[in-house]
């Protein structure tokens, strides 16, 4: 399937308030009655989803992610707008929706596979499938109301995945599983990308949205805040959490990237530089090199307390390392309008090749969301190169010692081969 599978166009959805359920009811029957009061939990909302995509839904509770979900599925109605999909839509919402707590997992896998449009021999040919993805044993012929909230998951992304839809919708579900499960589901729902499902997954867990989806929104209050890459949508949404007053928060476009910035300016970065070992401004470094991160500050009135944080950020935006000076025990105390202060923090670059930036702050605390005098994501790049060092993947430089033996029958020899660090250089 190509094209649109998804289309919402200029979607809102209204709840009214009555003086009585009789007016409400009468309202129902087409009868003009006017509410007492109308709530608009979605306005003007659009969005399109092709095959193979995958776009992430962000925003604080009661921005209007689940609403806007349920509208998608069916199970709400817009009073404003159309919505169109294309092919078959699974939809992993709230946990256990569809389920009876008095039948087994077997049983409830019957029955919500008929409400998602499977005939009997379809379930009955999926099952055995189901229950071993599912991994619950003896409990998947109990009643669901003994499961755990982390097996009712099991089941139920189990039977909402037995068949690849061409829309899947998850709305944080994932969130109450174990590790290993999570990691599963994870796994088959990039297989299922790959295989041409279009992705709607609403998450507060920022890794999630960075490494599945190719596109973010950003809801709030019912409206499209910001559309973009996941890491500047989760960039802007994190300054806008930073800042409840949201009159500080600063977004632009510079050289190709949506770069965020927040604060209230009593302190003030005026320079970020990635220095190497002879104090030289550097943006290309190679794997395990001597580097130092070096800001310097302007202070522009009283602090009784500033703590200074970074963070080594991927090229999709996830996390490699961060600390702060509250962490370290390097806080500084009692400055004053006009003081200028200068943070260095030297490190070896043991990273893997590719590009990274960083993320800095300045605050009273060990976060942000407390006296946030100044943060700016994507305040330098820089990129990682491997001329030497032995070939590897992934984003750290984790040298191993290894060993090599060669067993012979019940007997094993001394070590066959080399005993050493694999280190050039």
């Amino acid at each position: 399937m190509t094209g649109d599978v998804l289309t919402v166009d200029d979607v809102g959805k209204a709840y009214y308030a009555f003086d009585s359920e009789l007016q409400r009811f009468a309202r129902w029957l087409g009868v003009p009655v006017a509410p007492t009061s109308e709530r608009w939990a979605l306005r003007h909302v659009g969005l399109r989803l092709h095959a193979g995509e995958a776009v992430g839904i962000v925003g604080q509770n009661g921005a209007g992610k689940s609403t806007l979900l349920k509208l998608i599925t069916g199970t709400a109605h817009p009073n404003e707008g159309t919505i169109n999909v294309s092919g078959r839509v699974s939809a992993l919402l709230e946990l256990g929706l569809g389920f009876n707590p008095e039948l087994t997992g077997r049983e409830n896998v019957r029955h919500v596979g008929t409400l998602m449009g499977l005939s009997g021999a379809d379930v009955a040919r999926l099952l055995p499938e189901i229950e071993a993805f599912a991994e619950v044993g003896r409990y998947f012929d109990e009643p669901v109301r003994t499961y755990s909230s982390g097996m009712q998951m099991r089941v139920a992304f189990s039977v909402a995945t037995a068949v690849r839809p061409d829309v899947l919708i998850v709305d944080e579900a994932l969130a109450v599983g174990d590790a290993y499960f999570i990691h599963k589901s994870y796994q088959r729902i990039r297989e299922f990308r790959d295989a041409g499902t279009a992705l709607l997954i609403v998450s507060h867990d920022p890794v999630a949205i960075q490494s599945l989806c190719d596109r973010a929104i950003l809801l709030e209050n019912g409206r499209v805040m910001m559309e973009g890459l996941p890491s500047e949508v989760l960039d802007f949404y994190n300054a806008r959490i930073a800042e409840k007053e949201n009159a500080t928060v600063r977004s632009e476009r510079r050289e190709g990237h949506t770069v965020t910035e927040s604060g209230t300016g009593e302190a003030s970065f005026t320079a970020i530089e990635l220095l190497d070992e002879t104090g030289l401004s550097v943006e290309h470094v190679v794997v395990g090199q001597f580097v130092s991160l070096r800001a310097r500050v302007r202070i522009r009135a009283a602090i009784p307390r500033l703590v200074f944080g970074y963070m080594l950020r991927d090229r999709l935006g996830q996390p490699i390392y961060g600390t702060n000076t509250d962490y370290t025990g390097h806080v500084i105390t009692g400055l004053i309008s006009g003081d200028d202060v200068v943070f260095e923090a030297a490190f070896e670059a043991n990273l893997g090749p590719g590009s990274y930036s960083v993320s800095v702050a300045l605050s009273s605390t060990e976060t942000h969301l407390v006296n946030n005098y100044e943060w700016k994501d994507l305040a330098l790049v820089f990129t990682v190169a491997n001329p030497a060092r032995p070939v590897f993947v992934g984003c750290a430089y984790i040298p191993a010692q290894i060993s090599v033996s060669r067993v012979s029958g019940a007997s094993s020899t001394q070590p066959h081969g080399l005993s050493q660090q694999d280190d050039a250089g």
